[in-house]
């Protein structure tokens, strides 16, 4: 078994982690197994996007177009609920609130929450957090989630905006403290929910509906360019990194 960590950068396009301009982002590449043209879910909005990534299961099936939860009207364990019958840990540190839906009560060990807006650096203060958890506990799959790249960048300012590339570089700074100091006893997972263009997303164009996919860790060839990805593939390869049966309910398949 592998332990796993999943890193989610909101509203990360293919383009903006490339254009960055952060070094590290060359480095994951040349690392592990990457998609540029992964495919996202429609609609492409966080909470339905995120409901897709831990359940792999189309918002057609659980039942969450928008960003209010409603509950399953035919229930999928996710991989957090995965997780936990198997008698393993998880962690989960995020900065929008309503993303507390994607676990269900009794599913974590570990979480922590910091309001995007409550900080200049929140999605560094919730590394920090993440990086604290890791070293203390050791969680077999940890969940950390950054929004600055979404709401203070695309949404505030533009995608492909300078501030929005930069705001992608700081979420990539993260990634690579992540990797530095924790990437030898962890799989590491980097992935975006969705796109966007001008300052909107949830349409069903190419630039909300592709999103970047990296994976780092033993399995996964160094500087390998995978096709044929969805953000649907992610809590299966989870899965399969920390040896666990996938539910029959869910559509996507392991990139293991």
């Amino acid at each position: 078994m592998r332990k796993v960590i999943l890193i989610s950068i909101d509203g990360m396009r293919p383009d903006g982690w490339t254009g960055c301009g952060h070094p590290f982002v060359e480095r994951m590449m040349s690392l592990g197994s990457y998609a540029l043209d992964a495919r996202t879910v429609f609609p492409s909005v966080t909470l339905p996007c995120h409901l897709s990534l831990f359940h792999s299961v189309v918002p057609q099936r659980h039942g969450v177009l928008s960003n209010q939860y409603l509950p399953f009207v035919h229930p999928v364990k996710g991989l957090f609920e995965l997780i936990a019958d198997q008698g393993l840990d998880s962690a989960m540190f995020y900065g929008w609130e309503p993303l507390r839906d994607v676990s269900r009560p009794g599913s974590l060990r570990y979480a922590e929450f910091i309001h995007s807006y409550s900080d200049e650096h929140t999605d560094a203060l919730l590394t920090d957090r993440a990086l604290a958890c890791i070293r203390a506990h050791h969680s077999d799959f940890v969940f950390l989630y950054m929004v600055e790249t979404d709401e203070k960048g695309g949404h505030d300012n533009g995608w492909m905006t300078e501030a929005y590339l930069q705001r992608i570089a700081a979420a990539i700074d993260n990634v690579r403290r992540v990797y530095e100091q924790a990437g030898d006893e962890y799989t590491i997972l980097v992935t975006a929910d969705h796109g966007g263009h001008d300052r909107m997303h949830g349409t069903d164009s190419k630039e909300d509906m592709t999103i970047p996919i990296c994976l780092i860790g033993p399995g996964f060839a160094p500087a390998r360019r995978l096709k044929d990805v969805s953000i649907l593939d992610l809590a299966p390869t989870v899965a399969s990194c920390l040896e666990l049966h996938v539910p029959k309910e869910w559509e996507g398949k392991s990139l293991l």
